[in-house]
């Protein structure tokens, strides 16, 4: 045998198998989020005016409500990075702060919550 006969084709292959298993874990719960929106009648059918998405507050605080902000941005673009094989954020929380949106309401938005925590909890992982 040759010294190139040893080598792996694939030099890193768990590696790679677990960033596509982030990935897939990724897509999942942002389809968990779409259905849980959709069932608890948050989802909507339009989205907010062009200059809403023009903001450079934090979640668009300014310009669009937090269900708007998570159906028409964050959605989108985590997907969008994924389809693209681009560099997903090394940070991300959202929870705590849809937590202070929705307290006054908590019982009707529980299992959005924790579809956002276990979101949440893939980037912990993956850092």
């Amino acid at each position: 045998m040759t010294w190139w006969q040893f080598l792996s084709p694939d030099p890193q292959p768990s590696i790679r198998r677990n960033i596509m298993s982030i990935e897939n874990q990724i897509l999942n719960k942002l389809q968990l989020i779409e259905a849980t929106m959709k069932t608890i009648d948050i989802w909507q059918s339009y989205p907010p005016k062009p200059e809403a998405f023009e903001s450079t507050e934090p979640f668009s605080i300014d310009t669009m409500s937090a269900d708007e902000w998570l159906q028409w941005v964050l959605i989108p673009r985590m997907r969008a990075l994924i389809e693209q094989n681009a560099c997903l954020p090394a940070a991300f929380t959202i929870a705590p702060y849809f937590e202070e949106v929705y307290k006054e309401q908590i019982e009707r938005y529980l299992p959005l919550l924790g579809h956002l925590k276990a979101l949440d909890n893939l980037f912990i992982q993956d850092n």
